[in-house]
C-alpha cells in the first residue's frame, strides 16, 4: 500500500538536491538520506548504514540506481535498499513524489 496524501512530506524542490550527492532532510525524528542521479531521479533511504559498525549513508556517491557507502564502500541498492553481494543487508526505502518541481517523501 502506498503512501496517501496525507503521509506525504514536502522536503523541498528539485534543485536543491544535487546530482550524485546525498542530502539529509528530518521527518518525524528520523534522519533520511535524499539522493538524485544523473537521469534527475530522486530516492530516500534512511541515513543509517546496515553494516555492524554503522555509520551514515547521505555522504555515499551515487551512480545509477546504486549507493556506494562511504565508510565500508558497500553497494546498496537505491530501488529496494538491498546491500549487493558479497555483503547482505538492507535500507529503510521510504517512497518519492516529484510533482511541479516539488520534491516529496512518504514518512
Amino acid at each position: 500500500m502506498g503512501a496517501t496524501q496525507e503521509t506525504m512530506h514536502h522536503v523541498g524542490t528539485l534543485d536543491m538536491f544535487m546530482k550524485q550527492i546525498g542530502r539529509i532532510v528530518e521527518l518525524n525524528g528520523e534522519q533520511i538520506a535524499v539522493f538524485r542521479d544523473s537521469s534527475d531521479r530522486i530516492y530516500a533511504v534512511e541515513n543509517k548504514n546496515p553494516h555492524p559498525k554503522g555509520g551514515p549513508l547521505a555522504e555515499g556517491i551515487v551512480s545509477g540506481h546504486y549507493l556506494y557507502d562511504p565508510l565500508y564502500d558497500w553497494k546498496i541498492d537505491l530501488t529496494t535498499g538491498l546491500v549487493q553481494a558479497p555483503d547482505t543487508g538492507q535500507v529503510k526505502v521510504y517512497e518519492v513524489k516529484v510533482e511541479d518541481g516539488g520534491v516529496w517523501i512518504g514518512a
